[in-house]
């Protein structure tokens, strides 16, 4: 009797337990159906007729759990209306489409972003097994919700969600497909979803890549010398790259003194971060093939009008930084530190003394989307709540002197402007042949942070958008420095993946966005050149942060989308008259969807 009273209140403890860790559980299984089409399309469900029983102070919750199934992979808001205040949102990127699946995410990423990473990807971006999704803000409270709204805009073919759970948690349910069967296919494709071209056999495949190796060495005059500059121009020649005004424009020039454009892919074999021939492992091999993949990318380079990345091309390097023992807060060390004088120091002798007698080379890039800018204030309390550092003995005698976030946001970008004298000034000192490329600045940079490039020989920056042409100016307006943009891109919401951060909605109006965006942006004096984000389509399920976009060249089988390389072979051709004034740019602006296209990817 004593055993089974023992078994019964072990039960209802179980149970109790339960209803702690996963209160507000809605028991109906009824689907509501959620259909997106126009502009900007929403769907807001009142709590209390999701359930009655469901609070609307969720502070005391850590997760909304989910579960729901969408017909596109498009990317969608979640926002929570308050009563004490405007909304707040997370963005959230299902991994592939038509398949149930639960979310558990994360409450506290509505309330505001958590203080790792060290550039724009990681401080902005979280994973899970079956979606990730960004933190963008706004962000606020959630101690009064009235409602969850699901957003989407410019939805292309009329997408939906369906939701068949919600429900608030104190613990993390997991976050999974839900349905037991494989969501990939034997080509690392989206299983559950065709599309035209979608690859069905080894032969297929086998057949396609031959047959595109059969156009490579074909003569396509693009007025290219060895070292892709322009044939017919002539301009100071040093025997190596540097750049020069001519008429008003800005250009570089290569060895031999050619005026030459960089046009190139991030990712496209080894001419991106380190020298040609050093880094092959990292590209070998298409999803079902052992061969090289990096043997193909140097002749699609050449056929496509490229002129930086491939083998015997010119090409640039990312430097990286050796990690010091110091904190790192948002991309920012202890830049006061002679400890981190000396890791500088190193790097820079380690990776730049090999390149500086190679006229390949262009120059270097720096650094990467800077995660601090517009988060002063908090970095500055990260290094007053951190260790002891020289860094922090210096905000905390600037601090006494008076304590306000303008004179902390001063400390900070004074700080990073003695980071990057360090920098610039060792990687000088050690190879004083190449150009300075500057860090790729990315999102909304600041007045304060942009007058900091004047240091470099070329502003970098990345301009995610259907054109840069503001962005552009503003940074040669700052700083008097001409313009690399270092990261762009369009994709398309389909076949599993995302569509990246701007949107076209098929693959042909992906072509002509290339053509606008490159042709509006070399028609500026300041433009030097841009390059593509990135040349492989991210994996089906995420990358190392969950970003899974249709931003390649090619698919994740090594196969080129044939109307984005049309596309760039035209303006390739068309480039050096578009920057010298000769001929107008390409005007045609892309489709977003159906409904047209917003004049910039972020207005939502």
């Amino acid at each position: 009797m004593k055993k089974h009273l023992n078994i019964v209140l072990r039960n209802l403890l179980i149970l109790f337990l339960i209803e702690i860790s996963f209160p507000s559980v809605t028991n109906s299984q009824e689907v509501r159906k959620l259909a997106f089409d126009g502009t900007l399309s929403e769907h807001k469900l009142i709590i209390s007729d999701l359930d009655p029983a469901m609070p609307s102070d969720w502070s005391g919750y850590s997760y909304l759990v989910m579960e729901l199934r969408t017909t596109s992979p498009q990317r969608f808001s979640i926002w929570l209306y308050r009563s004490n205040g405007t909304p707040v949102r997370v963005m959230m990127h299902p991994f592939g489409q038509n398949v149930w699946l639960r979310a558990s995410l994360p409450l506290q990423y509505f309330v505001g972003m958590d203080k790792s990473g060290n550039d724009l990807a990681s401080a902005n971006n979280r994973r899970t097994n079956s979606f990730w999704f960004s933190t963008w803000g706004p962000f606020g409270d959630i101690t009064a919700v009235e409602s969850i709204g699901f957003a989407m805009a410019y939805p292309v073919n009329k997408p939906a969600i369906e939701i068949r759970a919600l429900h608030l948690s104190k613990q993390d349910e997991g976050s999974e497909f839900l349905e037991k069967q494989p969501v990939l296919d034997e080509f690392n494709q989206w299983a559950h979803a065709d599309w035209p071209g979608k690859i069905k056999s080894r032969e297929q495949l086998a057949k396609e890549l031959a047959d595109e190796e059969k156009t490579f060495g074909t003569a396509t005059d693009f007025n290219y010398c060895e070292y892709s500059g322009y044939k017919n121009t002539t301009a100071k020649s040093s025997g190596f790259f540097h750049i020069e005004m001519i008429s008003g424009k800005w250009w570089f020039v290569d060895p031999h003194g050619h005026l030459f454009l960089s046009m190139g892919s991030n990712g496209a074999g080894a001419g991106f971060g380190v020298r040609p021939g050093t880094q092959r492992s990292t590209t070998r091999g298409a999803a079902t093939s052992s061969e090289p993949v990096i043997d193909r990318i140097t002749p699609r380079l050449k056929l496509w009008g490229m002129t930086t990345g491939g083998q015997g091309m010119p090409y640039t390097v990312m430097l990286r930084w050796q990690k010091t023992e110091g904190p790192n807060f948002l991309g920012l060390p202890d830049v006061y530190s002679e400890e981190f004088a000396r890791a500088i120091d190193q790097s820079a002798n380690t990776q730049c003394s090999p390149h500086k007698d190679d006229p390949l080379l262009l120059g270097y890039f720096v650094g990467n989307e800077p995660a601090f800018d517009g988060r002063e204030s908090e970095v500055a309390d990260m290094i007053l709540d951190g260790p002891e550092t020289a860094t922090k003995a210096r905000l905390k005698e600037y601090l006494s002197q008076g304590d306000t976030p303008q004179r902390r946001k001063e400390f900070i970008v004074t700080a990073f402007e003695k980071y990057l004298d360090l920098i610039c000034t060792t990687v000088k000192k050690y190879d004083p042949n190449h150009l300075n490329l500057g860090i790729r600045f990315g999102g909304s940079v600041s007045d304060e942070l942009l007058r900091t490039a004047r240091i470099f020989d070329v502003c970098s920056i990345n301009v995610y958008e259907y054109e840069p042409m503001w962005q552009v100016e503003r940074t040669y307006r700052y700083t008097g420095r001409p313009v690399l943009i270092g990261e762009f891109h369009i994709g398309v919401p389909a076949n599993g993946l995302g569509a990246g951060l701007v949107q076209a909605k098929d693959q042909n109006e992906r072509g002509i966005a290339y053509r606008y965006y490159v042709e509006q942006a070399a028609s500026l004096d300041c433009f030097l050149g841009a390059y593509w984000f990135q040349w492989r389509d991210e994996p089906v399920l995420g990358r190392f942060d969950g970003e899974n976009y249709n931003i390649g060249f090619v698919d994740v089988n090594d196969r080129p989308y044939k109307e984005l390389v049309e596309a760039a072979r035209i303006t390739h051709k068309r480039l050096f008259d578009v920057h010298s004034g000769n001929v107008l740019p390409f005007n045609q602006m892309p489709k977003a969807s159906d409904a047209g296209t917003p004049s910039s990817p972020w207005r939502f």
